[in-house]
């Protein structure tokens, strides 16, 4: 005879199996959106640019889902302190992967200016290198994710590093060609928020790889990741300010 309790254990992992599901189809659009981004910058591809911002649409339904039926759980399931563990960071996972999405949405806003405007020469190619990177950061976080292997994740906070210092080289080639010739002000202009954008997109994969190992562990990374100083410049190039247009 199936006890209630057993009803409940069932939906429970019904549920939460259902959540984590969609944190990874999640994860596999906004890895999408990014690679996407990053090509239509470089190949100045206007539809491809407008597909991507489409395409946030479904990131940003997807985090819906999922926190309602986190809010599920957590008000009928009445989950262990294990389980509880499980459902916060699925919520601040799919939490994270949204802003991603919408830092890939904007790249690909500037990009549909920056194609009427004369190319900046070689910053394409290191914007998509650098672009590249937290995509591979973001697909190894996941990876860890769905293996709960918290060495793997703490690689992931690791190569953080290595994104700002690229994020900090363009900053520099930028101010060189912005005082080489003023015409190019307003691309630089640009591409400095979309490199700022994508340096804040590493910071969001190092929440997820935070994330994986508080499940695998019980408890957050207490020593502080390395971080290169990425506040040479600080206009609201990352605030998000302009996430909500379409």
């Amino acid at each position: 005879m199936v006890t209630d309790h057993q009803h409940i254990a069932s939906a429970f992992d019904r549920d939460l199996e259902s959540a984590q599901a969609m944190v990874m189809k999640m994860g596999g659009l906004v890895e999408e959106a990014i690679r996407g981004a990053a090509k239509s910058l470089k190949s100045r591809d206007v539809e491809l640019a407008e597909k991507v911002r489409k395409a946030d649409r479904q990131i940003d339904e997807l985090e819906e889902l999922i926190n309602t039926t986190c809010a599920t759980i957590l008000a009928l399931r009445q989950p262990a302190a294990s389980d509880l563990r499980t459902v916060l960071s699925v919520m601040k996972i799919a939490g994270n992967l949204e802003r991603i999405g919408d830092y890939a949405k904007n790249i690909a806003k500037r990009t549909e200016v920056l194609v009427h405007m004369q190319p900046i020469e070689g910053t394409s190619s290191a914007v998509k290198r650098m672009t590249t990177e937290v995509a591979s950061m973001l697909s190894d976080a996941l990876d860890a994710y769905i293996r709960r292997d918290a060495s793997v994740a703490d690689a992931v906070r690791h190569r953080d590093l290595e994104v700002d210092q690229m994020y900090n080289a363009l900053f520099r080639e930028f101010l060189t060609f912005m005082m080489e010739d003023p015409r190019n002000i307003t691309a630089c202009m640009h591409l400095h928020f979309i490199a700022k954008n994508i340096e804040r997109m590493g910071d969001h994969v190092t929440s997820i790889a935070d994330q994986v190992i508080y499940l695998s562990t019980g408890e957050l990374p207490e020593d502080d990741r390395p971080k290169s100083n990425t506040e040479i410049y600080t206009p609201d190039a990352g605030d998000g300010s302009d996430e909500a247009d379409e």
